[in-house]
């Protein structure tokens, strides 16, 4: 798969930490600042968007407390903007919410922006990017998420890829200054072949980066080498 032409960007890492070893959660968030990832990636689902419950707003912020990283905010719930003021954002953050969410998107977005957040909008597989028409210019990135929200571990739904390279020519023929970030099955197989098509952030999870078969310095490693083979594709 090759995308049109893509200027050279920094592919950067977005730690999900619902997939941290919790056991081990200090010692590894040491390490995820020692190795400077780039964002600290925090899942936020309310059991009816997405089957599943999450961390709340008080652990969040006890984490963030201990890190110096940014923060990449993804909230899968109904109606997110009743908790914009539950979270502790700062300069650099990202904040997404998913289009599917919100009544008001725009509305959603402007008062995201005024709290400081650079914001983004989170797309499911089967959502349109059309869907973006009248809103696009006000978002800092968009998220793709490459398989269906709820639960880690699950497979790539093939045809992000397609919607990963549709969306990066598009931002491009727009001249828009839009991070495009990708969620779900980032693994070393799978990531050549997203930052092929476009991808600018990458969300490293159960596949990817907190692997139960090997030690997270060396998951970070191989994320990289994986990362650097895509880049020479572009």
């Amino acid at each position: 798969m090759k995308a049109n032409t893509i200027p050279k960007r920094k592919v950067e890492i977005s730690a999900s930490i619902m997939c941290i070893d919790w056991l081990h959660a200090a010692k590894q968030l040491k390490i995820l600042e020692e190795q400077s990832i780039d964002y600290l990636h925090w899942d936020v689902i309310d059991g009816r968007f997405a089957p599943d419950f999450t961390m709340g707003s008080s652990i969040i912020n006890k984490f963030r407390a201990s890190s110096s990283r940014p923060s990449d905010y993804h909230l899968m719930v109904e109606e997110p903007s009743q908790l914009f003021d539950n979270f502790s954002i700062t300069p650099g953050d990202i904040f997404s919410v998913h289009q599917e969410c919100c009544r008001n998107l725009h509305r959603d977005l402007v008062s995201l922006r005024k709290k400081g957040a650079r914001v983004g909008v989170a797309l499911n597989p089967g959502t349109s990017l059309e869907v973006l028409d009248y809103v696009i210019e006000d978002i800092d990135v968009i998220l793709v998420m490459s398989v269906n929200p709820g639960f880690m571990g699950q497979e790539l739904v093939p045809q992000t890829l397609g919607k990963i390279e549709k969306l990066r020519r598009r931002i491009d023929d727009m001249h828009l200054d839009i991070k495009i970030s990708v969620d779900g099955n980032v693994n070393y197989q799978n990531i050549p072949n997203m930052v092929e098509a476009g991808a600018d952030i990458l969300v490293g999870g159960s596949s990817g980066l907190f692997r139960n078969d090997m030690d997270l310095e060396d998951s970070i490693k191989y994320l990289r080498e994986s990362i650097s083979e895509g880049e020479e594709k572009r």
